[in-house]
């Protein structure tokens, strides 16, 4: 059960005139009388959500909070907050789909800090998208090596802090309907310490505190009713990004990113949603840019970037059925692997897994999966919006 760590109550005075043959009393703005009691604090939490879904078209900007307790195996006991933000540009018409950006904190038992915000924005008459993701993180956490055959030696197993800082952002300009074309920037920091000095050979040789600067271009089809929350349509993006030396990286890299996903609405309340996704690096990545498996989106259950090497290939297929009111289930299943080149592509994790869907804003769920995959690894995940 979610716990709300935050509900916005909004006051405002009222002018009432009523018949002079009702029982009521009017009140005047100002008057010092009241009728009834006050809503209690409990009765105003319930009122919050309630209403959180309910579009509100006098607000330029309609933000909700939520917060609550969850669990994976890579952050272990945490609670984050979320808000979750629907607003317009000046000029956008009311019929296309709003602007969304959510933001983020969340700490956990084993001392892991992260805050963050992600968005799209849609500009008028949807001729331009700016999306973007920014964070900052504190995590104690644990690494395998690279590569499938080191990442599944369990006893490989390291812990390591990392402070990490991270920005992605691209600029979309349309080409035609549904496609779109624009630069792409991204920027990593990191700072990996207190490793077992045993496990460094993990490492390859490669520095434990690097930083990475790239550039590249984005095109994108899109043709999905909505971002956050998909019921039909197509969405496919290639995104070629290159990490050279003369802007200052160590270790010199380019990387091809291809996602592919569809939308079907099989009946009513059911939605069949299908996505298959690669990430392919050439050059020499560092073990942070090495393409991983395992986290919130992509083979949901694995620990968080347990599986990593340079080129990573997945798929997965989700049912998405509402089943009451705001509430939902989905199941899903997949597979993926990562591999040096096309002679290592030899092994395959399987994932399957069951979720819960919570309509926090119109479109925008808050969702609670719990994932399995190989040799029993499991493990929770709580997030807004889907995780496809």
């Amino acid at each position: 059960m979610l716990l709300a760590a935050h509900a916005m109550v909004a006051g405002a005075q009222q002018s009432t005139v009523l018949d002079a043959d009702s029982a009521t009393v009017a009140i005047e703005s100002g008057d010092t009388a009241t009728i009834g009691k006050r809503p209690s604090i409990i009765q105003r939490f319930i009122n919050y959500f309630a209403e959180s879904n309910k579009t509100n078209k006098n607000k330029r900007f309609d933000i909700s909070f939520i917060g609550g307790p969850s669990y994976t195996n890579s952050t272990s006991f945490a609670v984050g907050v979320m808000g979750s933000g629907l607003y317009r540009m000046s000029g956008c018409d009311a019929a296309m789909q709003p602007s969304n950006v959510t933001l983020y904190t969340t700490a956990s038992v084993v001392g892991m800090v992260m805050v963050g915000v992600e968005g799209t924005n849609f500009f008028p008459e949807d001729r331009y998208r700016l999306n973007y993701d920014a964070r900052f993180k504190y995590f104690p956490t644990n690494y395998w090596g690279v590569g499938y055959d080191e990442c599944s030696v369990d006893d490989n197993e390291t812990e390591m802090k990392t402070l990490m800082g991270k920005f992605n952002a691209e600029f979309l300009f349309r080409l035609v309907d549904g496609l779109y074309i624009g630069p792409r920037v991204a920027g990593k920091i990191i700072k990996a310490y207190d490793i077992d000095p045993a496990k460094l050979h993990l490492y390859h040789g490669q520095d434990l505190t690097q930083h990475n600067v790239g550039m590249g271009l984005s095109l994108q089809y899109d043709s999905r009713d909505n971002i956050t929350n998909p019921h039909r349509g197509v969405y496919v993006n290639a995104t070629q990004m290159f990490s050279p030396a003369f802007l200052g990286n160590d270790y010199a890299f380019s990387s091809t990113q291809i996602t592919a996903s569809a939308y079907q609405q099989l009946w009513r309340g059911g939605i069949l949603a299908e996505q298959v996704k690669g990430i392919f690096n050439f050059g020499d990545p560092s073990w942070e840019e090495m393409a991983t498996l395992g986290g919130s989106y992509v083979m949901r259950g694995y620990y968080e970037a347990r599986y990593r090497d340079k080129n990573m290939v997945a798929a997965q297929v989700e049912l998405r059925q509402h089943v009451w009111k705001r509430s939902g289930i989905t199941v899903w299943g997949g597979a993926g692997s990562v591999f040096h080149d096309s002679r290592t592509f030899k092994k395959v994790l399987p994932n399957y897994g069951v979720g819960f869907r919570w309509e926090f804003k119109k479109n925008v769920n808050v969702r609670l999966d719990y994932g399995f995959g190989k040799g029993g690894q499991s493990g929770f995940v709580f997030n807004v919006n889907e995780a496809f």
